[in-house]
């Protein structure tokens, strides 16, 4: 226990993944991007806690869920993982809020699961990401899989690598994203060869999903993002101009971790306006 965080593992058929879970009220899964885990929902989740019964979850390869080896890390793995547990959370339907790699599973969980996803929230992840993007974004990935010396080496890696994010989504993700081995040594939770297969993953179609989604979804970009162009995301509303969008400024591409305060408020205002209830 954590405060008012509850840390849970639930054994799902193929794996078992690692969570926290908060507050009562509205199901509401929490799905972190490649580079995070569970724990960078923290202020998010403590703020919708008096309404919904939160779940950031570590997806697989992430954190302390299973890290399978093998081709397991597709759009349709992480997807069914997220079904799973809300089936045996028994808990459907559920909201889900994703951040990059969690709003591309959140899209992808939506359109194969409508009866068990009541509203998506698809945070700096749409089609139409730039080829040249997705190579940079391999690269950022495969850079991570490093030894550190100490906490306070990850702290100044991770502030120079994420310049927007405050003090306190760096300090969880130093905490919650390493662990010290019996030579003192950090290394990161998340594993390697996971990682890759999960950044080449992201070019898998997703186009398809947001087509056909047909719960409430809404389309959010941080205004300074460099994943999600500005043309990737005017592209990605030509698609779906019916649903709903946010831009949020202040905010590159770690929009969650960097204004938490609207994340929350944008998951609370749009469940309100769609009436869903627990």
């Amino acid at each position: 226990m954590d405060g008012a965080r509850t840390e849970r593992t639930w054994s799902l058929p193929g794996i078992d993944l690692h969570g926290w879970e908060t507050g009562f009220g509205v199901p509401l899964i929490m799905l972190h991007g490649i580079t995070s885990n569970g724990r960078g929902w923290d202020p998010v989740a403590d703020k919708l806690a008096p309404r919904f019964h939160g779940v950031a979850l570590d997806q697989r390869g992430h954190g302390r869920s299973g890290k399978p080896a093998g081709a397991c890390y597709g759009r349709d793995d992480f997807a069914g993982d997220v079904i799973a547990l809300i089936e045996a959370l028994d808990a459907g339907p559920a909201v889900i809020a994703g951040h990059s790699l969690g709003a591309r599973n959140a899209l992808a969980a939506g359109a194969m699961r409508p009866d068990l996803v009541s509203a998506v929230i698809a945070i700096e992840f749409t089609p139409f990401i730039e080829d040249e993007v997705m190579d940079t974004l391999d690269a950022r990935v495969g850079g991570g899989d490093r030894d550190f010396a100490s906490l306070d080496e990850i702290r100044n890696y991770l502030g120079n690598r994420y310049k927007m994010m405050p003090a306190d989504a760096i300090e969880r993700r130093a905490r919650f994203g390493y662990e010290q081995d019996g030579n003192g040594v950090y290394r990161p939770l998340a594993d390697g060869a996971a990682m890759a297969a999960t950044s080449t993953g992201l070019r898998e179609d997703i186009e398809t999903a947001l087509r056909d989604i047909r719960i409430p979804t809404l389309l959010v970009r941080g205004a300074l993002s460099a994943l999600v162009s500005a043309a990737a995301f005017e592209r990605a509303c030509a698609l779906r101009p019916d649903l709903p969008t946010a831009i949020v400024a202040d905010a590159d591409h770690y929009v969650s971790e960097e204004q938490p305060a609207e994340t929350a408020a944008l998951i609370d205002d749009f469940v309100t306006a769609h009436n869903i209830d627990s």
